[in-house]
């Protein structure tokens, strides 16, 4: 029998290519087009939003376009149900900080690309799925969103790309979505200065300011969640059944070999909890009760517990400028002393970089001198010299029983401790005078 020329063998494959390509399609029953349209749902939801429900539910949890400016809307997940009576909250979102408006739409088309678009057809968002044999869309009992193929595979899901929360089974990874951004306020859905970024062999929050040049570390895990000293290139937020010897539902930080750091034990199942870098720079986890007929709502861990005086640690707990202590802001310091602390506490405005002086807080902490060294066997003088020559610096934090200097850019919040080698120095004014001549 003859075999086949190089022209027929050629032929084959491009048939055979040609039937893949067909059958990488998403059938014509599984794409949707979702339209911003309608009436609001009557019920309270996070933020004190307005929102319209779409039909993509797999309880507690609902996709939803929501706004709190008129206009401008989201889209994102809804987690909660009617039937609890409790406020129901946004864990996922497409388009932070790029809102669409009336009429927009959300859509999966046969070619398996998830879109998120103007009335207009300006694309706001997408998943960039397009003829990646994408046949189907699910959402799925834990939260996960996901496009997969034939087979069950993932093409994509939103446990990869979060926002400021994560759900139970969701990760942060070295090489992929390393990190969490708060949200800027309840009214403004924009990225916020906090952010959970995992790095090897730790995580770390950050605060970012516009006078500060590069982000400020305020909690670093490495010596609180012992992980030890091996990479850690996934960090993922589980939550453990009861077992016989763990008599409670555990929630938990895992890496891939195995390394653990237990962050609370709830009382009843923690299966439907997020965890979540809050608008006021605080990690939290809140667990969602569905047999409790009201408030199933329950925090059931936060990295800064306030009844420890850790919130302190917290770079806005006081506002612009204000003195923390267990937990709770009890000064403002100024050129005169601590005066009562208030939310308008703001601290000097400089309007020269060369006629400048300090005033001293003593007992005090910046929250940047827990977690960072910074500059080492130094004197309190040279450490002054370094702020003034510097006119962005607001300020400089000195420990004289270690000789270590910190020069700041932000104050924010500062922390009361029992140490009087622990001190401040605030950069104010230098009043000149001018003296008239006859």
């Amino acid at each position: 029998m003859p075999l086949p020329s190089f022209f027929t063998l050629s032929f084959i494959l491009l048939l055979c290519s040609l039937c893949c390509i067909v059958e990488a399609v998403v059938p014509p029953s599984q794409t949707f087009n979702f339209f911003n349209e309608g009436e609001f749902g009557p019920y309270i939801v996070e933020y004190d939003a307005f929102y319209r429900v779409l039909s993509i539910a797999s309880s507690p949890f609902q996709l939803c376009f929501y706004n709190t400016t008129p206009g401008a809307y989201t889209l994102a997940l809804r987690m909660g149900t009617v039937r609890s009576e409790s406020l129901m909250r946004w864990v996922w979102e497409a388009n932070r900080g790029k809102p669409v408006g009336e009429n927009a739409t959300f859509s999966l088309g046969t070619n398996g690309n998830l879109v998120l678009a103007e009335a207009n057809g300006q694309v706001v968002w997408q998943s960039n799925t397009a003829n990646k044999n994408v046949v189907g869309f699910k959402l799925l009992p834990t939260g996960n969103m996901v496009l997969h193929d034939s087979e069950g595979k993932f093409i994509w899901q939103s446990f990869d790309s979060p926002t400021d929360t994560l759900l139970v089974g969701q990760s942060l990874r070295l090489k992929g979505p390393n990190k969490l951004v708060s949200r800027l306020s309840e009214k403004e859905n924009q990225n916020g200065p906090y952010s959970l970024v995992l790095e090897p062999k730790r995580f770390a929050l950050y605060y970012q300011s516009e006078n500060s040049p590069t982000p400020m570390l305020y909690f670093d895990s490495t010596n609180s969640l012992f992980f030890g000293d091996n990479s850690i290139d996934v960090l993922t937020f589980t939550s453990d059944p009861e077992t016989e010897d763990a008599f409670a539902y555990e929630l938990k930080f895992v890496s891939p070999d195995g390394r653990n750091r237990i962050l609370s034990r709830p009382k009843y199942n923690t299966t439907l909890t997020y965890l979540r870098l809050g608008i006021d720079g605080g990690l939290r986890a809140f667990t969602f009760y569905a047999p409790v007929d009201s408030q199933a709502w329950e925090e059931t861990f936060t990295l800064f517990p306030r009844n420890s005086g850790e919130e302190c640690q917290i770079p806005e707990r006081c506002g612009n400028f204000g003195l923390c202590e267990d937990s709770q802001c009890v000064a403002c310091p100024s050129p005169n002393g601590l005066l009562g602390w208030s939310k308008t506490c703001t601290p000097p405005k400089i309007t020269s970089c060369n006629n400048v002086k300090y005033y001293k807080i003593e007992g005090v902490d910046h929250f940047l001198s827990k977690y960072t060294s910074g500059t080492g066997t130094t004197k309190e003088s040279d450490c002054q010299q370094k702020c003034t020559s510097d006119c962005k610096c607001a300020g400089f934090f000195f420990n004289g029983a270690e000789s270590m200097c910190w020069v700041v850019y932000d104050l924010k919040t500062l922390t009361k401790v029992d140490n009087g080698t622990h001190v401040g120095f605030i950069k104010t004014p230098s009043r000149v005078i001018r003296i008239k001549q006859a």
